[in-house]
């Protein structure tokens, strides 16, 4: 007991600290957990969630009747797949080819500039992409046309929307990833580059043996946490620039749970997907600390 009190007379100060986001995780994440009764119930809003029939699975046998959820379950899958490599691919490309500059000041500059776009909300970006690709006046199908090209409608062909939405995101986010692969860059052994230049190998050779088997866990602990982005396509990018010709190839389940419980007001079905979706992306994220602990030695706690 003696040990607890001065233990708690030391820390308590920080505990107080933490009051703050704790009351902030149970009022907007723990307390809404209650809307979770909708998937079970025909919910009418002027009855309320305790006033609302229960139906038991019911939306959740409508949900595997609905004939496109299918096609939202793959969209939302291969577009979040497709992110997930090419967010992993890029940042450590770049972080490869910017630790390859010698001069201090502009390793800085190029970083600075490539890590800028992460604070961008995608209210902004979308509206600078709409006018970017746009197919009357936007400057890449204007540039198109210098080769007797075709307008290409980017973010109307279902064709070409999910690589847009992939490319875009990579653009915005690998600044990020590049910090994080350029801080795993510092902590490989100089004398291992310098025992590689003895042996003959030239700076190909030596990113390959000793650079990416050095920056391998960091590697492997980001790809596995990313697997519990697997039902995550990113609602914010996709709600801000779909329309209506692309739902075949852009809707997600984000989007679809948006339409159906907010525009159509079938608030149970929406709330079904939504669990639906909750459950599964638990199981991948449990899945992947798993990995990352085997794989990695990476923990949480």
């Amino acid at each position: 007991m003696k040990s607890l009190t001065r233990m708690w007379k030391k820390e308590w100060p920080l505990h107080l600290m933490l009051l703050p986001g704790l009351a902030f995780i149970i009022l907007f994440s723990y307390i809404p957990m209650s809307g979770i009764m909708m998937a079970f119930q025909k919910y009418v809003p002027n009855k309320g969630l305790f006033g609302s029939p229960f139906i038991g699975w019911r939306n959740f046998q409508l949900l595997m009747d609905y004939p496109d959820i299918g096609r939202v379950f793959f969209n939302t899958v291969y577009i979040a797949v497709m992110k997930i490599v090419a967010g992993l691919f890029v940042p450590i490309t770049i972080a490869i080819l910017l630790n390859e500059l010698r001069r201090e000041w502009m390793k800085r500059t190029f970083q600075t500039l490539v890590y800028l776009p992460h604070f961008l909300s995608w209210v902004l970006l979308s509206g600078i992409l709409v006018d970017i690709l746009s197919p009357s006046s936007g400057i890449l199908n204007q540039m198109l046309g210098w080769f007797g090209m075709k307008p290409i409608f980017f973010l109307g062909d279902n064709n070409w929307f999910p690589y847009v939405m992939v490319i875009s995101d990579v653009w915005k986010e690998f600044g990020f990833g590049t910090i994080v692969y350029l801080a795993a860059l510092t902590g490989i052994n100089p004398t291992l580059y310098e025992a590689a230049e003895i042996d003959g190998a030239g700076r190909w050779k030596q990113t390959l043996h000793v650079t990416l088997p050095g920056m391998m866990p960091i590697i492997v602990l980001m790809l596995t946490l990313n697997i519990g982005n697997v039902l995550n396509a990113g609602f914010d990018q996709i709600f801000n620039l779909y329309s209506a010709p692309v739902y075949e190839s852009a809707d997600i389940i984000d989007t679809f749970v948006y339409r159906m419980g907010i525009q159509q007001a079938q608030f149970g079905f929406a709330t079904a997907v939504g669990l639906l979706k909750s459950v599964v992306s638990f199981i991948f994220i449990s899945v992947s600390y798993v990995l990352a602990y085997r794989l990695a030695n990476y923990r949480i706690f």
